[in-house]
């Protein structure tokens, strides 16, 4: 509750309400980001926190166990679309997002002077990058279930996830099926998990589902931590991650990259900043960077 009531002050102030001086509209005033950072963050079981935390070294290891030092003032949201959302109404917002859900609403910074292109990903420059991954509880056989996956898997199935604008297997990956035929098979199954995975998820959903008929696939948005625990139990019969699976979940499902994304970090549009380093980021994120004008190299009021 303390940080849900910390997170609307932050809102409150970056809207001109009360004591901030800064633009909540992005379409009004064309005012650079300056004074406090507004840090927008995803919420606990997010694969695309539990990625970036870790990338950027926010997450540290005390006493044996992994922290995340993500500062209590930060501004928690459970999906893409609230991230994007909120920093393209807040001036002076920062946040992350999987590449793929990028719009031209906000701004990619680059980071250490690398844009977050997928040629970039590709090449390994640009360093926020992590896997799409699906599981399903490991033991386990279901026809329909299994002849999805081949489709993703399938030539088509790779081109739509380059189409979506994330990364697709390479041609010689062991895990590609070449060409798909449909199956003809029927009934329905359920794919639920990370919010990242799931605009990825709802075209190949859409595709498979227009070559067999007969199939139904109900697509549930979570979290990676849902997607995981819910394919373990069997409540899902495909399980969603945008981040690596678990040792520890492995020891219950099976579990495959189907592409990759990289995670770009976006400010307002209005932000008169280009480029971070990744040093900075995890300064801002665990509140040791507090203002614009720190990041900017200018010193505070």
């Amino acid at each position: 509750m303390k940080k849900f009531l910390l997170a609307v002050m932050a809102l409150v102030l970056a809207c001109g309400i009360g004591f901030a001086a800064v633009g909540c509209n992005s379409n009004g005033g064309g005012e650079d980001a300056s004074g406090t950072i507004i840090v927008v963050s995803r919420e606990d079981g997010s694969g695309t926190r539990s990625a970036f935390i870790e990338l950027t070294g926010i997450q540290v290891e005390e006493n044996g166990e992994d922290v995340d030092r993500t500062v209590e003032t930060a501004m928690t949201t459970n999906s893409t679309n609230m991230v994007l959302t909120t920093v393209a109404d807040a001036v002076n917002a920062i946040g992350y997002v999987s590449m793929g859900s990028l719009n031209d609403n906000v701004k990619a910074l680059q980071v250490d002077g690398v844009a977050a292109t997928t040629d970039n990903v590709l090449a390994g420059t640009y360093k926020l990058s992590r896997p799409f991954n699906i599981a399903y509880k490991t033991g386990t056989t279901n026809a329909l279930r299994d002849d999805f996956i081949k489709f993703i898997f399938s030539d088509e199935g790779q081109q739509i996830v380059t189409e979506e604008g994330y990364i697709a297997l390479p041609e010689d990956d062991a895990q590609r099926t070449g060409a798909y035929t449909a199956s003809g098979q029927t009934g329905s199954i359920t794919v639920g998990g990370s919010s990242s995975v799931s605009p990825l998820m709802e075209k190949l959903i859409e595709a498979y589902e227009a070559k067999n008929t007969g199939a139904t696939i109900d697509l549930q948005t979570t979290d990676s931590g849902t997607g995981m625990t819910n394919a373990a139990s069997g409540a899902y019969d495909i399980g969603m991650a945008s981040r690596a699976i678990k040792d520890s979940e492995l020891q219950s499902v099976t579990g495959m990259a189907i592409a990759q994304d990289g995670i770009a970090v976006i400010v307002h549009k209005n932000n008169s900043l280009d480029n971070i380093t990744m040093d900075m980021i995890c300064n801002i994120y665990i509140g040791e960077v507090t203002t614009w004008e720190q990041v900017k190299g200018t010193d505070a009021e």
